[in-house]
């Protein structure tokens, strides 16, 4: 799939599912396995290349140098978690040029305070809407292409409630970003909640094992846990 085909393809409503790596096999087992693109995330590289949580431990330069290491294995596109742009707006837009030049494809941006916690885990704090707009015009100004997915994720769910995440969403969208992302919905009901609240945006989704999100779905198919 080219870069552009990402978008594309959400935008036209079909659900692209991207596994997540952390190293160069993982993301060949993916692409040989047929998946059409990828996701790095902080949570599986801090706890495969530190042995910690994701609470904030991964510098900039650390995540930059492993996205490089996976494109150079696999030819399908790598969207890579950017936490929160590891600073203000230069520190988003030197981040946003630095993973593009990595080889990533896109990049998720969130909207919690530094040192940020992972969106499974509780405790987390975010900065104001009005704030992480400024950094997602940042990132698109920042971008040297327009098929690099810029990716606003908002935790405001757990901290706010779901009608401030949904109002945070649509303003990042409203911002330019591509694809608006509520981590952490609690159950199913919340997920169909997001998704009839904002039918016409692409929506991302974190289906992490053991995570609030995958357990509300694994729960309405009938299961005890994961």
């Amino acid at each position: 799939m080219e870069k552009s085909g990402i978008l594309k393809r959400m935008e036209k409503g079909k659900i692209l599912v991207l596994p997540g790596v952390y190293d160069a096999l993982t993301a060949k087992i993916a692409e040989r396995a047929g998946f059409e693109a990828i996701v790095m995330g902080g949570y599986s590289l801090a706890a495969a290349r530190l042995g910690q949580p994701d609470v904030g431990y991964l510098t900039m330069s650390e995540m930059t140098s492993q996205i490089k290491i996976i494109t150079d294995a696999v030819e399908i596109p790598l969207i890579a978690d950017g936490d929160t742009g590891y600073g203000n707006t230069l520190n988003v837009i030197r981040t946003v040029r630095e993973y593009e030049k990595a080889g990533a494809s896109g990049i998720i941006l969130e909207d919690q305070q530094w040192p940020k916690r992972c969106g499974h885990l509780e405790g987390k704090q975010v900065i104001s809407m009005e704030e992480h707009i400024k950094k997602i015009e940042a990132a698109l100004e920042a971008r040297s292409e327009k098929n690099f997915i810029i990716i606003a994720r908002t935790d405001s769910l757990t901290t706010h409630g779901i009608e401030e995440a949904i109002r945070r969403a649509r303003a990042y969208r409203d911002a330019g970003a591509d694809v608006v992302f509520v981590e952490a919905p609690q159950s199913v009901q919340e997920l169909a909640t997001i998704r009839d609240s904002l039918k016409d945006v692409p929506l991302a989704v974190s289906l992490v094992e053991g995570g609030e999100d995958a357990v509300a779905l694994f729960k309405k198919i009938g299961g005890d846990g994961l």
